[in-house]
């Protein structure tokens, strides 16, 4: 103990006292950290360890008591909050249904705030609070100064923290985005950047305030999947028959739900195109995936492409028909040339 006691005499003699003069932010700064070092060894109130070191006459016992004071009670309160506060806000993330990779970036982040909530609460029991009003106004600026530093990786960082609270996609989920220019499977999100492997096999690293600020689109978001696939027939083929193909082969399909019932209409847009009649059928797929979003439309149309070649059914390819005719003016002849020429 006396040994840790003449060290730290030591460094109250050789700390600076901020007295000296110089330029108005060397002074500033070396009166402050003066001052903080005058706090230190003072402070405003002798705690019951530094009454104990006091009365058996170690030096500087005030302010190694509120040092050991500090010290204990940030151990202390960081234990209790990690015992009482994380599994708290591990019960409510488990209420959310979030996964283990979800939580996990979340957590984190609490034992942090616990840590920083124990640090905090440890400079009042020490008696260091005007100490702990120095450096708020001290963190508050350099809060600032980063916030504007980084504000592209802070608004990321926000925006990961709603990605996993709001929970618009998940890891495995099949998402689209930029109005569909970009799509891919969703393999890794963090509290910066989310992760999408594309269907050629191609890795792109998203920040996610891209993602938060536009539309997002997740095909796979519930358990069902409405498929709209178009077909056009000749304007002398049967529409009813066309129809009646269109749903027997739907409910045909072992991929294709029965509940909700395949739907079969006029087209919504171009009913009546310029060389067909336009027809869209609705089917339904379970559990869906890209690669069963794919094969399931992919088979349904060669099914029914087969129907309607054994009904005779057309799928007329667009055409133009011209008609008139050519008047051609200031005719005239053109010599023929003859061998003899």
């Amino acid at each position: 103990m006396v040994s840790v006691a003449a060290l730290f005499s030591v460094f109250l003699q050789s700390a600076p006292t901020g007295t000296s003069a110089g330029n108005g932010t060397n002074a500033s700064g070396g009166a402050e950290a003066g001052t903080a070092v005058s706090r230190i060894a003072n402070p405003a109130e002798v705690g019951p360890i530094g009454q104990f070191l006091r009365d058996l006459g170690v030096p500087y016992a005030a302010a190694l008591g509120a040092a050991i004071t500090f010290l204990v009670a940030s151990v202390l309160l960081y234990a209790i909050g990690r015992a009482v506060v994380v599994p708290l806000v591990r019960r409510a993330l488990d209420v959310r249904g979030l996964g283990d990779h979800a939580k996990r970036p979340l957590l984190r982040l609490t034992r942090l705030l616990v840590g920083f909530v124990a640090v905090a609460i440890a400079f009042g029991f020490a008696g260091y609070g005007s100490i702990l009003t120095s450096l708020a106004t001290i963190g508050a600026a350099a809060t600032l100064a980063i916030g504007f530093a980084l504000q592209d990786v802070l608004k990321n960082f926000v925006s990961g923290v709603f990605i996993y609270t709001d929970r618009p996609f998940r890891i495995d989920d099949w998402i689209e985005w930029g109005n569909g220019e970009y799509a891919g499977i969703v393999e890794d999100i963090s509290l910066r950047v989310t992760r999408v492997r594309t269907f050629d096999n191609e890795l792109l690293t998203v920040p996610n305030s891209t993602l938060t600020d536009g539309v997002i689109k997740n095909p796979v978001a519930y358990g069902k999947l409405r498929l709209s696939v178009g077909f056009g027939i000749g304007y002398e083929d049967d529409i009813e028959q066309a129809i009646e193909i269109l749903t027997e082969e739907a409910e045909r399909h072992e991929a294709i739900l029965n509940d909700p019932s395949p739907v079969v209409h006029m087209n919504d847009e171009a009913p009546l195109a310029d060389s067909y009649v336009g027809l869209t059928a609705r089917i339904w797929i379970d559990d869906p995936s890209r690669g069963d979003f794919l094969q399931t439309r992919g088979e349904y149309v060669k099914r029914v492409k087969a129907r309607f070649d054994e009904a005779g059914i057309d799928i007329p390819y667009p055409q133009v028909d011209l008609s008139g005719g050519i008047e051609l003016t200031n005719q005239q002849t053109v010599p023929v040339r003859t061998d003899d020429d």
